[in-house]
């Protein structure tokens, strides 16, 4: 069955959002990404959905700039993302733009700075403020993801996963962003933390008019955070549209697989694994 509700996503220069159009990457002769299209607009929620290998990663990596498409583009609010940067401050440019939350919060800050330096270091980075105005801004920073004084002057270690998860996201709205990707960011969580930090982003977003991509195997993740779903298997998309319609309604099989995936009273495992073998 084809991918259902797909959208027209012709860009024109007043475009807003994130615009992916046909993107494609291959390595050797595996394709990773096969035509993968969706649009992300301000303030909109998004979740990529998928098990291991479907392409997912390797999709982000490419909006970020961290691999180049072999084909297709990616615009954000009009502009082409696509090509090489050929400049640092296009780069930073581009860096400011999307931003990045990952699964483990403790491998992207740096153990031997405080919390505070931490998100100071990216305000010296992108930033003209003077070291009066950054002290400022990183205690506002801080104190909207509900962190104080004395998480501002710990080492991440001392920490426990939802705060260092507070100071990664205060970290990425400190260059303030048009896109944030999620990239599995409450996966390492108690379901309790992962319920606050889940309620958080929801109000940030509701605040800020940040469009989220958020990247999960989670559907009842999904349910919670996302307006939209995009399903996608061995770098196809197999499903999209509004997330109540494919979660409640799935029309592919591989959707409806990965609904049956999720254990429950009465789950049979066995069927699940059937279910995988015939759609391989």
């Amino acid at each position: 069955m084809p991918p259902r509700r797909r959208r027209d996503h012709t860009v024109t220069a007043t475009t807003k959002g994130l615009v992916v159009e046909g993107l494609c990457k291959r390595y050797g002769n595996h394709t990773a990404v096969d035509d993968v299209s969706f649009t992300l607009g301000p303030g909109a929620s998004l979740a990529l959905v998928g098990e291991s290998g479907s392409g997912k990663t390797t999709t982000v990596r490419m909006l970020v700039g961290l691999e180049r498409p072999d084909a297709g583009t990616v615009h954000l609010d009009g502009r082409d993302r696509s090509a090489r940067a050929r400049a640092r401050a296009e780069r930073l440019a581009r860096a400011r733009e999307i931003q990045m939350v990952f699964q483990d919060p403790y491998l992207s800050l740096d153990p031997r700075v405080s919390v505070a330096d931490c998100v100071d270091e990216v305000l010296r980075l992108h930033t003209t403020l003077d070291t009066a105005a950054r002290r400022s801004r990183v205690a506002e920073l801080l104190e909207q993801v509900g962190l104080g004084a004395r998480e501002a002057a710990a080492l991440p270690r001392r920490l426990s996963g939802g705060q260092r998860q507070r100071v990664a996201i205060a970290r990425a709205l400190a260059v303030e962003p048009r896109v944030l990707v999620l990239d599995e960011a409450v996966a390492a969580l108690d379901v309790s933390i992962q319920a606050q930090i889940l309620d958080l982003l929801t109000t940030i977003r509701r605040e800020e008019g940040i469009g989220y991509l958020f990247v999960t195997h989670d559907l009842a993740v999904v349910r919670h955070i996302a307006d939209e779903v995009l399903v996608l298997k061995s770098g196809r998309v197999m499903e999209s549209g509004p997330t109540a319609q494919v979660l409640d309604a799935p029309e592919h099989p591989y959707t409806r697989l990965l609904l049956d995936s999720v254990p429950r009273r009465g789950w049979d495992p066995g069927r699940t694994v059937s279910g995988h073998r015939s759609l391989d």
